[in-house]
């Protein structure tokens, strides 16, 4: 055996007994787990950008293992933040809607990751760990009453919670405009227009289409439902911009303008109080999803105007957090991971047409979908002295992968009375092993299977099939202006029989789909990718459906059991497309397809 080999077998051995030897001896690791919010791949300097500047990340990248092909379990910020908690998928605990709306926007809404879920928080409190949430939640907040707070941080594990329970809405920000502003474009002031000038015309030739009490009452109802609309607008921020410590509210709404710095400045003092003992901060973001914010000091301050700003200010805050690890000596005993949630949302332009957008480098589309610059997201760990330094890894992983990692390192068992979906990450960042143990990974868009993802045992190929993808607006562009976010119901996408297939081994930017003309396994690779969609369906089971119209209005918070619901899967047999949306025919002729749609 060579000398190098063997001098690497002995140096993995000698980390794994130290790691074992630490948990034994009670000097179990911390976790340091950081989410930015619609961070691009391409918007870090380690990932290729030139022009925004974050040194601070730059440098954990250099000093840990960079992930190349980390993909968030959804495109979107609710149901990809349950699924990096629970290292489950979120159709699997109802966290993954049926509709066109897959986020929480109200605060008062009566859904969220039930309480039978388990966390890693959960867990490692359990152990004995000290955990807090800083910045975003949400994932819920109530169910019967505004204070019986059953979907909290503080109910899944967390100690400590300093934060937002929503999201930093368009409505959070002063001058920032309204996420309703989409309504007016759906009132028919042209057609309301022509009536109006109809029947006037009328009344001028001595023609009574319809009373004066008739018009009279129409406008008024008109008007009021306009300054009912217009109230409901403007108080919005008051109920739904909510900063929380714990339990209380602290800001109602929360000011924007500093809130990056109070942010770090908790979370260096979460550091310093629990130094001396096994601790979990889960750092979430509220930047730099829009209303985009920036503090005085980085306001200006780089070449992209406030998307850029907003970047360059998390990248300070994860330095002060570095740093401050650093100063404590908790670097060589503390795994820090960095991620985003999904990818950055394109669709971003501010009410006075400036573009809020990220970038996702060379991969094509963004934030709500499931191409690979909706769910490709950057990822860093870094563990002084134990992971290796400078490290890149280009095989496929997921932020469910976290949940299992942080559960075996606290000391904690995996639940078994559940599926997991996510894989532990440290014989991959180690070099035990040098494929992903993820053979293949689903991509939802909602409840919905839009993809699946195949990287084969041997080989170099990734195979990506495509059921349906969103119709995108302008048509020769790849995102949904028409909708600010692609939507998965079936009025809004496109499927596909055969499915699209890529080989993102050769086409990361998914340019050109394959054929059975230009790939000579075509029909060998959607075969197999149909027996693991199969088999991934037999694993599901039904879960009350916490994005359901009700609960997102806030009506019912009872987790009460769904009738049966589908989901477009792959099945090799001949029939009629189904429609995923209401498992109704969506088109009448019958077809011999690769696309249908099963219940469960």
């Amino acid at each position: 055996m060579p000398c190098a080999s063997l001098f690497r077998i002995l140096h993995l051995s000698l980390m794994l007994m130290t790691t074992f030897s630490a948990s034994r001896d009670g000097k179990r690791p911390n976790f340091v787990l950081m989410m930015v919010d619609d961070l691009g791949i391409g918007d870090l300097g380690c990932y290729g950008n030139t022009t925004i500047r974050t040194p601070n990340i730059d440098r954990l990248a250099q000093e840990g293992v960079k992930l190349t092909q980390h993909i968030a379990a959804a495109p979107l910020c609710t149901p990809s933040r349950a699924a990096f908690l629970t290292g489950r998928y979120p159709v699997r605990s109802g966290m993954a809607s049926h509709g066109k709306l897959g986020v929480y926007i109200f605060s008062a809404t009566s859904g969220g990751l039930p309480t039978t879920e388990v966390t890693f928080a959960k867990l490692a409190q359990q152990q004995g760990y000290s955990t807090a949430l800083i910045g975003k939640w949400h994932l819920g907040l109530n169910c019967e009453h505004n204070a019986d707070l059953c979907h909290h941080p503080n109910r899944h594990g967390f100690d400590h919670f300093y934060g937002i329970t929503m999201t930093n809405l368009r409505d959070c920000q002063q001058g920032h405009g309204t996420i309703f502003v989409n309504v007016f474009s759906h009132i028919p002031f042209r057609g309301l227009g022509l009536a109006v000038a109809t029947v006037l015309l009328a009344y001028s030739l001595g023609v009574r289409v319809v009373t004066r009490n008739v018009v009279l009452w129409a406008a008024a109802l008109f008007g009021v439902l306009l300054a009912l609309f217009a109230v409901f607008v403007f108080t919005f921020p008051s109920f739904n911009c909510l900063l929380m410590r714990n339990g209380e509210v602290v800001e109602q709404p929360f000011r924007s303008d500093d809130l990056t710095l109070r942010m770090t400045r908790e979370a260096v003092r979460f550091l310093h109080r629990n130094a001396d003992q096994p601790f979990l901060l889960f750092f979430s973001f509220i930047q730099v999803h829009t209303a985009l914010f920036a503090s005085k000091r980085f306001k200006g301050r780089s070449r992209h105007g406030l998307y850029g700003d907003a970047v360059e200010e998390v990248d300070w805050s994860v330095g002060k957090i570095v740093e401050t690890l650093d100063s404590l000596k908790l670097s060589e005993n503390t795994l820090l991971y960095l991620t985003s949630d999904q990818g950055a949302h394109l669709e971003e332009i501010s009410v006075r047409g400036e573009v809020h957008r990220g970038w996702n480098g060379i991969y094509k589309a963004g934030k709500s979908t499931n191409w690979e610059g909706g769910i490709r997201v950057p990822s860093i760990l870094r563990w002084s002295g134990f992971l290796p330094s400078n490290k890149t890894i280009d095989e496929p992983t997921s932020n469910m992968d976290v949940f299992p990692t942080v559960v075996k390192l606290a000391g904690a068992s995996l639940p078994q009375d559940r599926h997991i979906d996510g894989r532990d990450l440290m014989p991959l960042l180690l070099g035990e092993v040098q494929r992903s143990e993820h053979e293949f990974l689903f991509h939802y868009c909602n409840a919905f299977l839009n993809a699946v993802r195949w990287r084969p045992l041997t080989g170099k190929s990734v195979w990506k099939a495509f059921f349906f993808t969103p119709n995108f607006y302008p048509e020769d562009s790849t995102t949904c202006f028409h909708t600010h976010a692609c939507f998965c119901t079936e009025n809004y996408v496109t499927y596909h029989d055969p499915p699209l297939l890529y080989d993102l081994s050769v086409d990361p930017s998914e340019s050109t789909p394959l054929s059975p003309e230009t790939e000579p396994l075509f029909h060998n690779v959607l075969g197999t990718i149909q027996e693991a969609v199969t088999l991934h369906a037999r694993s599901l089971t039904r879960a009350a459906d916490q994005l359901s119209p009700a609960n997102l209005l806030g009506d019912s918070g009872r987790e009460t059991e769904l009738p049966c619901r589908s989901a477009c899967l792959v099945l090799p047999v001949c029939g009629t497309v189904i429609s995923p949306a209401r498992g109704e025919p969506a088109r009448g002729e019958p077809v011999h397809t690769y696309i249908y749609c099963v219940f469960f």
